[in-house]
């Protein structure tokens, strides 16, 4: 595990950018998975001005996300299917046929979790998978107690996690109980990975991920077991790691 520590998101938002570009550029048929949440916001900025600007190409890209609400269509505000399409899939020259995201509105939740692996199968494969980091330690919504070698499953959200969610929502209330989430058995298959976090609120997890003990009760531990795996933080998210890090990555990624 390689961890890379910035002065600010904003400069961690465009090193994984950049990291990303070097995948597509080199792959041009990369099979990406992608997060969502506020955390990589700034990266998918970063991309989008990349393809204006630099012509970044994004015509043969894959992309499956990582989860979705049980409950919300597509075309909710708060689905993570809108928030893909709104923070990047719009604004780039992605075929949309060739973006994934879980449906949360699939008549057979199960089923639709086995054809969800199915699929990231046929594509090939997750080249890199991008993720964020949970207040507790979750990845995805892989929450405290999930099995390291679980799939892509219906899983019952924490009370922590929904209540950090709730500030997107009109009331608590309206924050759904469920999510469709990638296992992490799932994502740790990914060639590569990139793990963003900022702000002082992701220290404590951002320590249990790197720097602890490979237990379920952190879910993101389970990244200290994959051979490829690239940790970005701020200095806030930082704070609480007993390791000197540096603020550039060793190697770029580059695609398979």
């Amino acid at each position: 595990m390689e961890v890379v520590v910035k002065e600010t998101a904003e400069q961690m938002s465009r090193l994984a950018a950049e990291m990303i570009a070097d995948v597509v550029r080199n792959k041009p048929r990369c099979v990406l998975g992608l997060a969502t949440g506020s955390t990589p916001e700034g990266t998918y900025e970063e991309l989008i001005r990349m393809h204006k600007e630099d012509g970044l190409d994004f015509s043969q890209v894959v992309t499956f996300n990582l989860d979705e609400y049980v409950g919300l269509p597509g075309n909710h505000d708060q689905s993570y299917r809108y928030f893909m399409n709104d923070r990047l899939f719009d604004h780039v020259n992605i075929r949309p046929e060739n973006t994934h995201v879980p449906d949360g509105m699939a008549d057979d939740i199960p089923a639709h979790c086995r054809e969800y692996e199915e699929m990231i199968d046929q594509a090939g494969g997750i080249d890199l998978q991008l993720l964020g980091i949970g207040g507790n330690g979750h990845i995805a919504f892989n929450e405290p107690g999930s099995s390291l070698a679980s799939r892509t499953r219906p899983k019952t959200l924490d009370e922590k996690t929904r209540q950090d969610n709730s500030r997107f929502f009109q009331s608590m209330d309206e924050v759904p109980k469920y999510a469709i989430t990638m296992g992490i058995g799932t994502i740790i298959e990914a060639e590569r990975i990139i793990l963003l976090a900022y702000k002082e609120s992701k220290a404590r997890a951002v320590s249990c991920c790197v720097e602890g003990p490979v237990t379920a009760m952190c879910p993101s531990s389970a990244l200290q077991l994959h051979p490829a795996v690239t940790v970005i933080t701020d200095k806030a998210a930082a704070g609480k790691l007993k390791g000197d890090y540096p603020d550039e990555p060793r190697r770029l990624i580059l695609g398979r």
